[in-house]
């Protein structure tokens, strides 16, 4: 057991936000917290990290916290750098001192060798040697590269300032370092927020590597699927533990509620058996006895609990559009789109009831795509146009930091004026301002509220096109299961992005792509583009498989060519063996690339020794392209997010690299030589 807390709580001031909590961390799991947003998520990890203290409710229970040895404990809090002047490169290396320092010792005493090759000198530099090793100090400068690329940082950027990068780089430069830290528990709360899908699903092998103990708090299914092997539930401020992935908790959660509901609903029958057996006899001498043993089985019962419901309130709105759009609902031909440089060109043809998600890294022009399309920034070049009748309802991600001094009621009213008090009450109450919410500040409010409040006010007026820039940021997964709901029952046209690979999945009919400048267009949706990654991989490992299985074949018919000519050789030796001194000096001459005249003169064959020459040059060229290429597989396999945190497998791999970078150079070298001696030929 690495960390375990037991019986535990939290509360500020009067309000109790988590309470009998049970909740450990074993060995190297990677652990997903789940639940309601204000569930108190972000308090468990806060705890956890040792940034609030654990409340002694009134309880007879003892409460404790128990860690392994002294763990450390990584916790992505809010971004201090403790000198914004510095550079990315500078702030990021600074999780290498430690790693600097024993590098520094390992060489003093790899020094110390040179003149005391006694038996503890050595037995202490192999034991430094090995725990170096262990912890990736043959690594830690390639995994820094590694990091810096996947999470979109350029070799210009590395150079500039903190203080020169926007908040959401600053927060990744933060999680990098966090990252290279290797604490023993790392603490992630939505750490997929602002990362692109290429970045997520490297991150998603990285952890799933990460040699040491991972809990994280998110809202992105498909990740937790894909990375956690256990996940705790808070609910009604405690939590609960269940083995598996997310998809196996859902499947679990309701397995278990329907067991303890017929559990309790059986129970109950048993009870109300026993009670009117007890309440019929117990007035009767000849049947006390029976109904003093019905009551002491009813007394001896350990009462099950009619489970709690789910916690499943949330926002609903059951809205459709005003009035339907003609067939042809958006064209775009050779639509580039950007700022002072295109950022890509979209071609599409969308018709009226279809779903297109669009995925693709960060920076190349999704959001400005849609920015675009509804009219906020011109089109460099090409050509857009909605059909007839089209009514666009947009929703921009930056709605989440939307600030008005307004109560959310007056803010509302302001868009639809001619509605009455109860109307305008009715349409926020859908959407879960209700009671005394409707008076809150909209300054107020969360980051999820305010995604709520513009929804509300972007769906009354019922629009036949929604165009929605990641609509799920800030919602939890009940949030996002509604919007799901919503979005595929809903009979108008739908244009939106999402990081949110589930969502996508569950929503969108069709799926629109950028990639490096380019749009790629799914007719089928995500299980098609999802299709397209696998074969690619597969390709990709069958590639790797042909050059391998082609070098043996080179290997073979080289081999097979040798032993043939040292078998003719042989022949003609014995065939020769009588024929003398003479005989054995035009062999050693022919073999030299000297013609042998018919008096037995030997001169030189330019022509002969060119063809020879060509061939060794030709020979050279198919070991070296078979080589590369495997250096290009090896190098590849050096970036696979699996091995990311393998230091065993990484230094491996890059054993073999240098050792196959050696041979190259050497194979060049005699590749030049020979070259060169071709030239000379002419």
């Amino acid at each position: 057991m690495l960390y375990q807390i037991s019986n535990g709580a939290v509360a500020f001031g009067d309000d109790v936000i988590l309470h009998s909590i049970d909740f450990e961390i074993r060995n190297t799991e990677k652990i997903a917290i789940v639940g309601r947003n204000g569930c108190g998520k972000t308090t468990l990890l806060k705890l956890i990290s040792g940034e609030v203290e654990m409340e002694k409710l009134d309880s007879d229970e003892s409460a404790f916290i128990a860690k392994a040895g002294n763990p450390e404990i990584g916790y992505l809090k809010q971004i201090a750098f403790d000198d914004p002047d510095v550079t990315l490169e500078q702030e990021v290396r600074k999780c290498f001192v430690k790693m600097d320092e024993r590098k520094a010792e390992l060489a003093r005493a790899a020094a110390e060798l040179e003149h005391d090759y006694s038996d503890e000198k050595v037995a202490r530099y192999t034991a430094m040697e090995e725990a170096f090793k262990d912890d990736g100090g043959y690594y830690y400068e390639k995994e820094y590269e590694v990091m810096i690329r996947k999470f979109g940082f350029s070799d210009d950027e590395r150079k500039k300032p903190i203080r020169d990068f926007s908040g959401g780089q600053q927060t990744k430069i933060a999680f990098i370092k966090l990252l290279l830290s290797k604490p023993d528990i790392l603490l992630l709360d939505e750490p997929t927020n602002h990362l692109d899908v290429t970045t997520i699903e490297w991150l998603e092998g990285y952890l799933k590597s990460y040699p040491k103990a991972v809990v994280v708090v998110s809202h992105d299914r498909m990740f937790l699927d894909n990375v956690v092997d256990v996940v705790y539930e808070i609910e009604y401020g405690t939590a609960r533990r269940y083995p598996g992935n997310y998809t196996n908790f859902i499947a679990r959660k309701k397995e278990n509620y329907d067991k303890q509901m017929k559990d309790h609903i059986a129970q109950q029958k048993e009870i109300e058996r026993l009670q009117r057996m007890v309440t019929r006899f117990k007035g009767k001498p000849t049947k006390t006895a029976m109904a003093q043993s019905k009551q002491k089985a009813i007394d001896r019962m350990v009462i099950i609990e009619a489970p709690d419901k789910y916690d499943n309130k949330t926002f609903h709105a059951n809205f459709q559009p005003e009035k339907e759009t003609g067939n042809d609902v958006l064209y775009t031909s050779e639509l580039a789109i950007g700022y002072d440089h295109p950022l890509s060109v979209v071609s599409l043809d969308l018709k009226r009831g279809e779903k297109l998600g669009i995925l693709g890294g960060n920076g190349l022009g999704k959001s400005t795509f849609l920015k675009t399309i509804v009219g906020k920034i011109p089109a460099l070049s090409g050509e857009y146009r909605f059909g007839t009748n089209v009514q666009i309802g947009y929703f921009d991600q930056q709605m989440a930091m939307y600030t008005s001094s307004k109560t959310v009621l007056d803010d509302f009213w302001d868009e639809y004026p001619n509605l009455t008090e109860t109307e305008a009450r009715n349409a926020l109450g859908a959407f879960l301002f209700s009671g005394e919410d409707v008076f809150k500040n909209v300054n107020m409010l969360s980051g999820g509220e305010k995604v709520r409040l513009a929804l509300c006010k972007i769906l009354k007026t019922r629009p036949n096109v929604l165009v929605l820039d990641e609509p799920t940021n800030h919602m939890d997964i009940v949030g996002k299961e509604t919007l799901e709901s919503m979005l595929k029952d809903y009979k108008g046209t739908l244009i939106f992005v999402s990081h949110d690979r589930y969502f996508v999945k569950k929503v969108a009919t069709q799926l629109l792509v950028f990639e490096d400048g380019t749009t790629n267009l799914y007719q089928f949706g995500y299980e098609q583009y999802q299709e397209k990654l696998d074969r690619e991989a597969e390709e990709s490992k069958n590639v790797y498989r042909g050059n391998a299985i082609f070098g043996g074949a080179i290997s073979q018919n080289v081999s097979s060519q040798t032993g043939s000519d040292a078998n003719r050789s042989t022949s003609q030796t014995v065939a020769a063996g009588n024929v003398g001194e003479s005989t054995n000096a035009n062999s050693a001459a022919q073999a030299g690339g000297m013609a042998v005249s018919s008096t037995g003169k030997a001169y030189y064959n330019p022509g002969k020794e060119r063809s020879k020459i060509q061939k060794k040059v030709k020979k050279a060229e198919e070991d070296l392209a078979v080589k590369e290429a495997k250096l290009d597989e090896l190098k590849a396999e050096l970036m696979k997010p699996e091995y990311q945190s393998s230091y065993s497998k990484l230094t491996e791999i890059q054993n073999e690299i240098d050792s196959l970078e050696e041979e190259i150079l050497i194979d060049m070298e005699a590749w030049e030589e020979l070259s060169s001696q071709l030239e000379a030929l002419g």
